[in-house]
């Protein structure tokens, strides 16, 4: 027998062995159906509400003008400050307008003197034509007499009360009460009654108004679904108001009115909210955002924003676990964010599973295990398959 007989023959054994091995070894398990969470849709009232942009403008503002001629003498406020309706603010040089009052009042006792000589003369004389110891032409003299004198009294009174009244808008009041800005004038300045440029302008800031724009389009929608019951009014919620740097206003608004015609020119309609601003934090220009109520839905549907799909197309789907257990696709409308959720206008309904995580393992039709969220996972049915099967010794 050749010498490599053995060497050949262990070497056709081992081969055999390995092959035996390898022919007995299990197959790998099949996949099982996909763990994935769910949410089970459940209506809910919902507020619906719209974020308009708008402008904070002064409730009241009042510029303050001369109404006569003169020289300012003397400014009676500090610039910036909040004062009273009422409150002087200039001064004029009223030595003039002074001097004409003086002459009226003394124009007025001269007439005054005269009408008491007149009413004296026409009683005697009416005395005397009782008597007939005058003429009834006397009489009716003095008595025209008298109610001559007694009507230049009365011309004479309204002299002074006019002189009086431009002596005082000598001194300039503030028709309002509010914050006074800078004066356009200082001392020694002249200024004349009707200039197109005001001495100062005050605004009143506590309440303030905030002007809005909304689009005519939404309202017409909002009336629509109010006229078919899919709404329920909510305008009279109070207004909640966003800064410029996006933290909420601490006060509440409410909506004063809406404009009765819309801009041709935007196609929007104004509207105005009322919010008190005691601490004048709230400024004239400064840029606001309100949120503005504009229904009510009481079963509404909302979908969590990962189990919506959008495709290059815009059109919208989610994926939901039907009552055989398999993944379905259906088409959906949705209208507006609320929150973290979408709401559902068409494509779903109450009790719909919508998977909202595990959708990178999972096609339409294929077997699920679903876990509703917040719930304890369950056991992988695919565990025991899944396990190492164990080698023979």
């Amino acid at each position: 027998m050749p010498r490599s007989f053995p060497r050949v023959a262990g070497l056709a054994l081992a081969a055999g062995l390995f092959l035996t091995a390898c022919g007995g070894a299990p197959s790998a398990p099949a996949p099982g159906p996909a763990a994935i969470t769910v949410v089970t849709l459940a209506p809910e009232p919902v507020s619906l509400s719209r974020e308009l942009p708008g402008r904070a403008t002064a409730s009241l503002v009042a510029e303050v003008r001369p109404q006569v001629d003169g020289i300012v003498a003397r400014r009676l406020f500090t610039e910036g400050t909040q004062v009273k309706a009422g409150q002087p603010l200039y001064q004029l040089d009223d030595a003039n307008y002074r001097a004409q009052a003086n002459a009226a009042r003394a124009q007025l006792a001269r007439a005054q003197a005269t009408a008491e000589a007149a009413r004296a003369s026409a009683a005697r004389i009416a005395e005397l034509a009782r008597v007939q110891a005058v003429s009834t032409q006397d009489n009716e003299n003095a008595a025209a007499a008298r109610k001559q004198a007694e009507s230049d009294v009365a011309a004479a009174r309204a002299q002074l009360e006019a002189a009086q009244v431009t002596l005082g808008f000598a001194r300039i009041t503030a028709p309002i009460s509010g914050r006074i800005g800078k004066s356009s004038v200082t001392q020694g300045a002249l200024v004349n009654a009707g200039q197109p440029a005001p001495l100062a302008t005050i605004q009143q800031l506590d309440p303030i108004y905030i002007d809005i724009a909304q689009s005519s389009s939404e309202l017409l929608q909002l009336r629509r679904e109010l006229s078919a019951g899919r709404l329920q009014d909510n305008q009279s919620q109070p207004v909640t108001l966003l800064l410029e740097d996006g933290s909420e206003f601490g006060r509440k608004g409410e909506l004063a009115f809406s404009e009765v015609s819309v801009d041709p020119a935007t196609g929007s309609f104004g509207l105005r909210v009322r919010v008190d601003n005691p601490e004048h934090l709230l400024m004239p220009g400064m840029y606001v955002r309100a949120v503005i109520g504009t229904g009510r839905r009481e079963n509404a549907l909302l979908v969590p924003m990962q189990g919506v799909a959008r495709d290059p197309r815009g059109n919208t789907s989610a994926m939901v676990v039907g009552e055989d257990g398999t993944v379905q696709v259906k088409p959906v409308v949705v209208s507006r964010a609320i929150g973290d959720r979408w709401l559902v206008e068409d494509g779903l309904a109450a009790g719909d599973r919508v998977i909202v995580e595990g959708l990178q393992k999972i096609a339409p039709g294929a077997p699920v295990v679903a876990t509703e969220r917040g719930a304890a996972p369950p056991a992988d049915p695919a565990g025991a398959s899944a396990a190492p099967a164990a080698t023979a010794p």
